[in-house]
């Protein structure tokens, strides 16, 4: 179940990753696991790993140390077939149980359904990033149609950080010509802040490559006429497609940020998040 991570201070201090669903309902535009290199014919085709629990709990008690483990980052950990099947609640339970961290990413307000389990993993660390590209419902509908809309996902970040879980907002993809205009990123920002999150992490940029690139062409051709022609122009055949003007946006939102006591960044956001026996300083060097 468990994947080591190359670089766990590249992603919240996640040392290993595990997913319980092979393919996501939320059917978002841009989703870069369509790639022909995931090997998911159908990627709207959920498969459930049911025995995950029991795979988890067996790999979890053979570590012999604890860490942080994430979750989500391949198909998200909270679509709909998981308010029936509870795969990852009872990976959690698992986690829970015998002592690790969590690190959620999520585009699901059902992730307030296992709070109680988040309160009990926070002991060691427990962090929720929900993604929110918009904070347009209707804008969402568009090119995240499966997805609970942001206005859910911001007041299911606000329940969770009342109850003292570590929560913050995933920026990213941010799609060029889309979702770019600055007073977009700055609305994310500043409703990310209103609901009490302590870090934002954003990524101006859009993956593009094999039958995701078709696809999402195809979609926003279909959504926002012209906009193909002008990705084809602009970026060709490039995988990484950056909003136009990047690094002056990315600028600006540290300053928001900064205005709003958000930490921003995912070095600024890991910091935020450490697991408790990491901050502990040693009598002896």
């Amino acid at each position: 179940m468990l994947m080591r991570s190359k670089d766990p201070a590249s992603w919240f201090g996640v040392e290993h990753v595990f997913n319980v669903y092979r393919g996501c309902e939320h059917s978002c535009i841009y989703c870069d696991s369509r790639s022909e290199c995931y090997d998911i014919d159908d990627f709207s085709d959920v498969q459930v790993k049911v025995n995950a629990p029991e795979m988890l709990r067996d790999e979890l008690c053979r570590k012999r140390r604890r860490a942080v483990l994430g979750t989500g980052s391949m198909s998200d950990p909270y679509g709909p077939v998981e308010k029936e099947v509870r795969v990852t609640r009872r990976c959690l339970e698992a986690v829970a149980e015998i002592g690790f961290g969590i690190h959620i990413s999520t585009k699901s307000d059902l992730v307030c359904r296992d709070k109680d389990l988040l309160q009990s993993i926070k002991r060691f660390s427990a962090s929720v990033a929900f993604t929110v590209t918009t904070c347009d419902d209707g804008l969402a509908a568009k090119i995240e149609p499966g997805a609970p809309p942001p206005s859910r996902r911001l007041a299911a970040l606000s329940e969770l950080a009342g109850t003292g879980v570590h929560t913050g907002v995933l920026l990213m993809p941010v799609l060029p010509h889309i979702t770019d205009a600055p007073e977009h990123l700055d609305a994310v920002v500043n409703r990310a802040a209103g609901c009490g999150a302590e870090f934002v992490v954003a990524w101006l940029a859009v993956t593009l490559r094999d039958r995701q690139r078709e696809h999402f062409l195809t979609q926003v051709e279909h959504l926002f006429p012209g906009t193909r022609r002008q990705y084809e122009s602009e970026f060709g055949l490039l995988y990484s497609c950056d909003v136009p003007g990047a690094e002056a946006l990315i600028s600006r939102l540290g300053e928001e940020c900064e205005k709003r006591g958000l930490a921003f960044g995912m070095k600024a956001a890991s910091a935020r998040v450490r697991p408790r026996s990491l901050l502990q300083v040693p009598l002896f060097q």
